[in-house]
């Protein structure tokens, strides 16, 4: 139990670091060069990784059909996280993407969806989705984001400096 836990808080903090990493490549190219740039390396990165540590095993896929597509799903998490994250900044987002987690998780927990075995729905579990959006909210309505003051050109600088 402890290492599922450490290795879920790691899981988070890798998220964030991405997440903020990506929003600074999105300033320099498109949304979509961003995306294929972050899943082809991580492509890359697990094929390495992959063959290093199972070998053939690699290519033994046991799971339902449909769910070897979920990497698709993952252009419109990169797409979407790394264009929240720079609009509203790391922290907001994240807590929103989180949220939004708990949310559809507890959903899907609850109704037994995607091959998961079905949890029963609890008012404790509705009491902990809304007391994490309560807490989002309050951060939410903390002080707003500055807008950085548009770069003005400057004209006849050395005109001014030389008078």
């Amino acid at each position: 139990m402890a290492i599922g836990i450490l290795l879920a808080l790691l899981g988070g903090a890798f998220v964030c670091l991405q997440n903020t990493f990506n929003a600074n490549v999105k300033k320099r190219v498109s949304v979509w060069a961003t995306t294929a740039l972050v899943l082809f390396l991580g492509f890359l990165a697990s094929f390495i990784a992959g063959l290093a540590f199972e070998g053939s095993g690699l290519f033994d896929f046991q799971a339902q059909p449909w769910f070897w597509f979920s990497g698709i799903l993952g252009v419109g998490v990169v797409a979407c996280v790394t264009q929240g994250v720079q609009i509203l900044g790391p922290s907001r987002a994240i807590s929103l993407i989180m949220v939004s987690q708990i949310f559809f998780g507890l959903m899907w927990d609850t109704l037994g969806w995607f091959g998961l075995e079905k949890v029963p729905f609890t008012w404790q579990s509705l009491l902990g989705v809304l007391l994490i959006s309560s807490g989002v909210l309050l951060f939410q309505l903390g002080p707003k984001l500055e807008q950085p003051e548009p770069k003005r050109k400057v004209v006849g600088v050395r005109n001014a400096l030389k008078g």
